[in-house]
């Protein structure tokens, strides 16, 4: 009974349940390349919104201009030089890394160390891009145009250090005082009543279920959290989950203590291969849609895991498919 539910619970949604123990649906059922994915389990209407994020920290500066960002995050980043190393240049790469290990060395749970670690982006010509990955999990972006690959891994370490410094003000805490504000926010987006937030089968009940759930956690632990269900989500998992008779309770119980691994990128890239399979270039729309996504948000500075680990999953997709289908690869040039 238990293999069977774990059965279920897994993020496939292609197939059937069989004897190979690969989860999925019938292919009756298959999610169609266009085709919004579902709802929480048990849900009758769309999923509800992420927290309003964007109306704290950093996440909330994507309205400004280039320059009004840049210069907001530079003041940031003199604020916590003044604070741990006097006056004077900063190196902001080293001090995003001090940054994490001092969060470590008072007792942080970093299950995977305090590493901050750096991708940049492969180009022979400016403007370099280059993404950066928190020991969270969380990853920001260089913002600025970059002439320099050294200017990009500088630009990216200024917008991570920002978001890390304002994650530790309280503000940035989920309280009792913030749950209701942003249940309250997605009702109006939905014009939703307030029975719906009260409701556990309702999808407004279940985004209010997972707020409280991780009352006392900071925004960037509950983004990372959220990224995974925005994963589900995306890749038609919670219809899937959904239609094998999964409850919303076990859903949530399930993936709220399961971090995003390569298995289940795996699976989820074995989906759209799939999908590539019943329609060509399924891949290659979705992963220009993404690159444009993952674009405008690391211009703006906004937090960048969801649109990375789609992108990662499609390229991932691609390289499932080899050269048995050398059509649907893109160009390099």
């Amino acid at each position: 009974m238990e293999s069977l539910r774990h059965q279920r619970l897994q993020p496939g949604v292609s197939g059937t349940l069989r004897a190979s123990l690969r989860p999925g649906v019938s292919p009756g059922s298959r999610m169609s390349p266009q085709a919004p994915p579902g709802p929480l389990p048990g849900c009758s209407g769309p999923p509800p919104p992420l927290p309003p994020l964007s109306s704290l920290g950093a996440a909330g500066l994507g309205s400004m201009d280039m320059a009004g960002l840049g210069e907001a995050v530079d003041a940031v980043v003199r604020s916590f030089a003044k604070h741990t190393q006097g006056y004077g240049r900063v190196n902001v790469v080293e001090a995003l890394q001090e940054f994490w290990q001092m969060k470590q060395s008072r007792g942080a749970d970093l299950k995977n160390g305090a590493l901050v670690v750096y991708e940049m982006v492969p180009s022979n010509n400016p403007p370099y891009v280059c993404y950066v990955s928190l020991p969270g999990g969380s990853c920001f972006g260089s913002f600025q145009f970059c002439p320099t690959k050294a200017e990009a891994r500088r630009s990216a370490a200024k917008i991570a250090l920002m978001n890390s410094v304002f994650n530790e003000h309280p503000s940035r805490r989920i309280t009792d005082e913030f749950i209701e504000k942003s249940v309250c926010e997605a009702l109006a987006s939905f014009n939703g009543n307030r029975e719906e937030a009260d409701n556990p089968n309702t999808g407004i009940g279940a985004f209010r279920f997972m707020l409280e759930s991780n009352k006392g956690k900071s925004m960037l632990e509950f983004q990372e959290l959220m990224t995974v269900f925005q994963l589900l989500h995306w890749n038609g998992s919670l219809k899937a989950m959904r239609e094998r008779q999964c409850s919303r309770q076990e859903v949530l119980a399930h993936y709220s203590h399961r971090a995003l691994d390569d298995d289940m990128r795996t699976q989820m890239a074995a989906d759209w291969v799939s999908r590539e399979h019943s329609i060509s270039g399924t891949i290659s729309r979705e992963l220009a849609a993404t690159e444009r996504e993952l674009e405008e948000a690391r211009l703006a500075g906004r937090e960048l895991r969801f649109y990375k680990e789609k992108k990662d999953i499609l390229i991932m997709a691609l390289g499932q498919l080899g050269g048995s289908n050398t059509t649907t690869l893109p160009c390099s040039c």
